[in-house]
């Protein structure tokens, strides 16, 4: 099973920037989709961005035209640039690896966005 690591979240002022990271530990991008969910307090997770195998990208409404997810198939990482970052961005951010087989789930990054 392939084991997920994010970094990148933090602590940022409303418009700000943050790339955030989600490494593997194996081969991720010949099958599958690679999803970035993220889970506010006292709500469901929801899938905000995802890229599945051959590089087609699909954004949440709430996100489109200011987050993008892109793929570094030499490292194995998948990255999440959130730009105009809103407080109703703020939450835990989660990759998930899904395919037939199965799906991983990374132990999630703090992503705050206040003034």
């Amino acid at each position: 099973q392939v084991q997920l690591v994010e970094s990148g979240g933090g602590l940022v002022q409303p418009g700000g920037s943050l790339r955030l990271s989600c490494a593997a530990s194996g081969s991720i991008f010949s099958s599958g989709a690679m999803g970035w969910y993220r889970q506010a307090p006292g709500k469901q997770r929801e899938l905000v961005a995802a890229i599945i195998s051959g590089g087609i990208t699909k954004y949440a409404d709430s996100v489109k035209g200011r987050f993008t997810v892109s793929g570094d198939h030499a490292k194995n990482t998948v990255y999440l640039e959130m730009n105009s970052l809103k407080p109703e961005d703020t939450g835990v951010y989660y990759c998930n690896y899904l395919t037939t087989k199965g799906s991983s789930w990374g132990q999630g990054t703090q992503v705050t966005v206040s003034s």
